[in-house]
C-alpha cells in the first residue's frame, strides 16, 4: 500500500512537470526545428565558411559567428550536430554557404566534405613556362614546385627523363584551396595522356610520325600557327605534307620558341639562319620536343589533317592564312601581305 501511494505521488509530480514545463519545451523543440530549416542569413554574393584541420563544432559555430547576424544560435546547431552523431566527422575544408543554406544543410555539405571548388584554366598554347607562372600565382595552389627545376618536376611526376613541354593538357581545372600545384600537374599530364592516346588511336592512315610523341609535336605547331578552329586540319596538312616530300617545314613558332626568352617580339632575318634546335629553317623534320600545349582540336588535326596540294601558307594579316600550291604564288601571297602591312 506504501509503495502504491508513493508510486501515485510520483505520477502526480511528473503529470504537475509535464503540465509545468510541457508548453515550454514544445515551444523549443518548434523553434529548433524551425532553426534548422530557416536559411541562413548570408549577403547575396554568399559567405565562404573556412574550416581548420582538427576544428570541432564548437569551432565551427564560432567561425559562423564572426560574421555577425549569420548564426542565430550556436546552442541549437551544436545540438544538432551531435544528436544525428556528426559532430565527430566534420571536414576541414573551404565551405560555399550560398543563399537559400539552411543549418541542416550546412552540417551536411560539411560532413559530407562538399567543399568550395576553384579553378584555373590552362590555355592552349601556354608553354610549361607559362603554367609553372600560373600555378605560382595562384593563391588557392599550395606551393611544393617553386624552386624545382623542371627536371626535377617531370621526376616527382614520374616521368624522369622526360622533357615537360607539351605534356600537361589544356583545359578548366576545378580544385578545393590547398591543392598542391604538384598533384594540378600530375592531373593534368594523365588528361593529356588520355588525349594523346584517344587522338593517335583514331589516326589516319599513312601519316609521317612514328609515334604519338611526334603527333603531339605536331600538334603544338598547328596550335602555335593558327587560333582558327577552321584552319587546324589544313595548316596540319601543309606540315604533314611538306614531311612526307622531305622538306623543311620553316614554321615561325618553332624558330620563336627556340630563342627562348631573348626573343624580343620581333622575329628577324637573321633569327631564322641561326641554327638551332627549333629552328626548321635549318633543320628538316619536326623539333625535338612540343613548343607548347597543344588542345583537343590541335591533336585532332595534327593526326587528321586536312588532303590537298598547298605546300605552303602565310597570314592574311586578318588572323586566318592564305595557302599556296606553289613557290611562286606563295611568295605573290607574300607579297601581297606585305604590301597591306
Amino acid at each position: 500500500m506504501v509503495v502504491l501511494m508513493q508510486f501515485r505521488r510520483l505520477l502526480l509530480a511528473l503529470v504537475a512537470l509535464a503540465l509545468m514545463f510541457g508548453p515550454a519545451l514544445y515551444i523549443v523543440y518548434v523553434d529548433y526545428q524551425r532553426f534548422l530549416d530557416t536559411p541562413i542569413d548570408v549577403p547575396a554574393s554568399g559567405l565562404v565558411l573556412a574550416i581548420k584541420p582538427g576544428m570541432g563544432i564548437a569551432d565551427l559555430t564560432r567561425e559562423l559567428q564572426r560574421s555577425p547576424g549569420v548564426l542565430r544560435s550556436a546552442l541549437y546547431l551544436q545540438t544538432y550536430a551531435r544528436l544525428n552523431g556528426w559532430a565527430p566527422r566534420i571536414k576541414a575544408g573551404e565551405y560555399a554557404i550560398v543563399p537559400g543554406t539552411t543549418p541542416r544543410s550546412l552540417i551536411e555539405q560539411i560532413v559530407a566534405g562538399r567543399v568550395l571548388q576553384h579553378a584555373l584554366t590552362v590555355v592552349e598554347g601556354w608553354t610549361f613556362r607559362q603554367l609553372r607562372q600560373a600555378l605560382a600565382a595562384h593563391p588557392k595552389i599550395a606551393q611544393t614546385l617553386r624552386e624545382a627545376s623542371d627536371a626535377e618536376i617531370m621526376a616527382r611526376l614520374g616521368r624522369p627523363n622526360q622533357h615537360p613541354e607539351g605534356r600537361f593538357f589544356p583545359d578548366t581545372y576545378h580544385f578545393p584551396a590547398g591543392t598542391p600545384d604538384e598533384a594540378f600537374l600530375k592531373r593534368a599530364l594523365v588528361v593529356m595522356d588520355q588525349r594523346l592516346a584517344e587522338a593517335w588511336g583514331d589516326r589516319s592512315p599513312n601519316l609521317p610520325l612514328s609515334d604519338p610523341y611526334q603527333a603531339l609535336i605536331l600538334a603544338s605547331i598547328v596550335e602555335k600557327e593558327t587560333g582558327l578552329a577552321a584552319e587546324r586540319a589544313d595548316i596540319a596538312g601543309v606540315l604533314v605534307r611538306r614531311l612526307r616530300n622531305g622538306m623543311l617545314l620553316q614554321t615561325d613558332p618553332t624558330v620563336i620558341y627556340g630563342l627562348g626568352q631573348a626573343f624580343d617580339g620581333n622575329l628577324r632575318k637573321q633569327d631564322l639562319i641561326a641554327d638551332t634546335p627549333y629552328n626548321t629553317y635549318t633543320r628538316k623534320g619536326l623539333p625535338p620536343t612540343p613548343i607548347a600545349l597543344p588542345g583537343a582540336a590541335a591533336l585532332k588535326a595534327a593526326v587528321n589533317p586536312a588532303s590537298g596540294d598547298a605546300l605552303y601558307f602565310v597570314a592574311n594579316g586578318a588572323g586566318g592564312h592564305i595557302f599556296s600550291q606553289t613557290l611562286d604564288q606563295h611568295h605573290q601571297a607574300v607579297r601581297q601581305y606585305q604590301s597591306k602591312e
